[in-house]
């Protein structure tokens, strides 16, 4: 838990962990035979890392990720096949072709409407909105989400830092869409737009 109360006669404190930095490093996949899933996920072209020889563990991280998976022989009791997780795309267009180029099975491309599941990309490519799924050979669930830019709210930091060059680039495609506008009302350009990008990424990493 995130927070320990402490209850008194005179008072109430909560406690929270907030300055402590907790990212999150792996996912455990159970499967059923380690060899099996070590030869799937390396076909996907994902990077298998190093791991101590006596440890049985295996560990692969997709691309760019900040996350890796492990499995290996007595890590989890979890039933083989019983974990889901998320991939993030910036195009999953792209990211769809790429898998069935590599012989996944995949799924079609489909986005929610208010009337349910719809066959095909969200239209306005709108950020959290286009899905496809596959599966690995134990049944362990994957689904790929198309994110183009994200929630301010969910952009909770301290500090400006971005986990690829892909989230930086499209920071800054949002600070120059928004620093048109600005030039526009203000009706000259501004020869500090590099400070001025900083502070727009800076704040919206903040949530401001």
């Amino acid at each position: 838990m995130s927070t320990t109360e402490t209850h008194t006669a005179k008072t109430t404190t909560t406690a929270t962990v907030t300055n402590v930095d907790m990212k999150l490093e792996v996912l455990v996949l159970p499967v059923s035979d380690v060899d099996r899933a070590t030869d799937f996920y390396a076909h996907l072209g994902w990077r298998q890392d190093a791991t101590p020889p006596s440890s049985g563990v295996v560990q692969f991280t997709p691309p760019r990720s900040a996350t890796s998976i492990h499995f290996g022989t007595h890590l989890t009791t979890a039933a083989p096949g019983s974990a889901s997780a998320f991939l993030i795309v910036s195009d999953i267009g792209a990211a769809h072709q790429q898998l069935t180029a590599a012989g996944t099975d995949v799924s079609d491309i489909f986005h929610y409407t208010a009337n349910g599941p719809v066959r095909g990309p969200d239209p306005d490519h709108s950020s959290y909105n286009s899905f496809a799924t596959f599966h690995d050979p134990d049944g362990n669930n994957w689904t790929l989400q198309e994110v183009t830019t994200r929630i301010a709210a969910r952009i909770d930091s301290g500090a400006t830092s971005f986990g690829t060059t892909s989230d930086l680039a499209t920071a800054l495609r949002r600070a120059e869409a928004t620093y048109g506008g600005y030039e526009q009302r203000t009706g000259r350009q501004d020869p500090n737009w590099p400070d001025w990008y900083a502070q727009y990424i800076a704040a919206e990493q903040r949530g401001a």
